[in-house]
C-alpha cells in the first residue's frame, strides 16, 4: 500500500492506494465517504464540487484529478518502495517460517500430531470428532474469504490449540471482519444441527456428541474477547463507533475474559487475553490512520443481530441436550450454568 497527502481548497487530504484501488480517503485524519462508479475511479463531495480521482495509470506513478468531470491536473505519485530482504540469524529465520507455512506437508504433520494428541488425552474417536468439527468451523473462515476475493493458504490445525485459517491477503473493511469472523461459527452451527439430523435418524449418540461438542467450541469462539471470533466481531462494531467508545468496550471484553479465566483456571486463555489486549492497544493507536472502511449504523445493529443469531443457535442445540442421561451429552450446559 501506498499514501499520498494532497491539498485540495487549501485542505489537508490522505490517500490509501493498493494497487489500483483506492482503500480509503481521509481528511484531517478522519475517514471520509466515497463512491466508486466505474472501475478504477473513485469520487466524494467538496465544498458542493465532485472531485474524482482516475487511478487507471497508477502503475506508471500516475494520478489524474477531476473537479467535476473536468481534467484539472496530473499528480506524480512516488513508487511502492520494495522491501529490502533481512539479514542474519532473524533474516533465516523470517524465511524459514515462510517456507514452514508454505509447505504442504506441514498441514498434514500438523493434523496428524492433533489427532494423535487429543487421542492420547481422550480417545481416538473424539479426536476425529474434535478435528472435524475444527476443519468446519474454519473452512467457514476460508469461504467467507474467498467471497470477498482474499487469497487463502488453506487451513492450519495446531495440536492442542485449535485450527488457523491463513490468508495472504489483509482485509478492507470492518464488514469483512464481521462476515469472515461469524461463518466459522456458523458453518459450525450447521454441524452441530446436522448432528442432530443424523442423531435421531440413525440414534446413534455418537452424532448427538459431534453436535454438542461442535456448539460448545464454537460458543467458546464467540467469546466477546480478541483474538477469538466474537472478539472480532465486538472490536468491528466498537472501533466504528466514536473511538473512545470502541476502546471501554474492547477493554471491558478483556477484564470478562480475564474474569472467565480466573473462574474455570484457563491459564491458555490468558495468553489469548495478552495478545488480544495488544491488538486493542495497536487498534487505538492508528485508529485516525487505519484503512479499514467503518461499519455505519445499520451495519452495525445487523452485525449485532447476526452475532446474536449465530450464539442462540449454539445455546438451543446445548439446551436441547441438557437433561440427556449421558453426562458427556449433558456436560457443556452444566458448565455453561454453573
Amino acid at each position: 500500500m501506498i499514501k499520498i497527502q494532497l491539498t485540495l481548497a487549501e485542505q489537508p487530504y490522505s490517500l490509501v492506494l493498493s494497487g489500483q484501488k483506492i482503500v480509503q480517503i481521509f481528511h484531517h485524519q478522519q475517514a471520509i465517504a466515497f463512491e466508486n462508479p466505474r472501475e478504477n475511479y473513485f469520487e466524494f463531495n467538496l465544498d458542493d464540487k465532485v472531485v474524482g480521482f482516475d487511478t487507471a495509470q497508477v502503475n506508471e506513478h500516475s494520478l489524474i484529478l477531476y473537479v467535476n468531470e473536468q481534467l484539472v491536473q496530473k499528480l506524480a505519485i512516488p513508487p511502492i518502495e520494495k522491501s529490502k530482504p533481512k539479514q542474519g540469524l532473524l533474516g533465516l529465520f523470517a524465511l524459514g517460517f515462510k517456507l514452514f507455512k508454505s509447505a504442504k506437508v506441514v498441514k498434514v504433520a500438523l493434523a496428524g500430531a492433533s489427532v494423535a494428541g487429543y487421542a492420547w488425552l481422550f480417545t481416538f474417536e473424539f479426536a476425529l470428532m474434535l478435528i472435524a468439527c475444527l476443519v468446519v468451523h474454519e473452512y467457514g473462515h476460508v469461504r467467507a474469504m474467498q467471497y470477498f476475493g482474499i487469497k487463502t493458504k488453506g487451513i492450519y490445525l495446531i495440536p492442542f490449540v485449535g485450527g488457523l485459517a491463513v490468508s495472504d491477503d489483509k482485509i478492507t473493511t470492518r464488514w469483512q471482519d464481521v462476515v469472515i469472523s461469524l461463518m466459522g461459527p456458523a458453518f459450525g452451527l450447521i454441524t452441530s444441527v446436522l448432528g442432530v439430523v443424523l442423531y435421531y435418524a440413525t440414534e446413534m449418540e455418537v452424532f448427538a456428541g459431534v453436535a454438542v461438542l461442535s456448539a460448545l467450541l464454537n460458543l467458546f469462539n464467540l467469546l466477546p474477547i480478541l483474538p477469538l471470533d466474537g472478539g472480532h466481531v465486538l472490536k468491528s462494531i466498537s472501533f466504528s463507533m466514536r473511538s473512545w467508545v470502541g476502546l471501554s468496550v474492547c477493554l471491558l471484553g478483556v477484564l470478562f475474559g480475564l474474569w472467565i479465566s480466573y473462574t474455570f483456571g484457563l491459564m491458555l486463555l490468558v495468553f489469548f487475553l495478552f495478545i488480544g489486549a495488544l491488538e486493542i492497544v495497536f487498534e487505538w493507536r492508528g485508529r485516525h490512520f487505519s484503512h479499514l472502511v467503518p461499519l455505519d449504523k445499520y451495519g452495525q445493529g445487523f452485525s449485532a443481530v447476526m452475532y446474536a443469531l449465530v450464539v442462540a443457535g449454539h445455546v438451543a442445540v446445548m439446551m436441547h441436550f441438557a437433561d440427556s442421561e449421558n453426562p458427556i451429552l449433558s456436560l457443556p450446559m452444566k458448565i455453561l450454568s454453573s
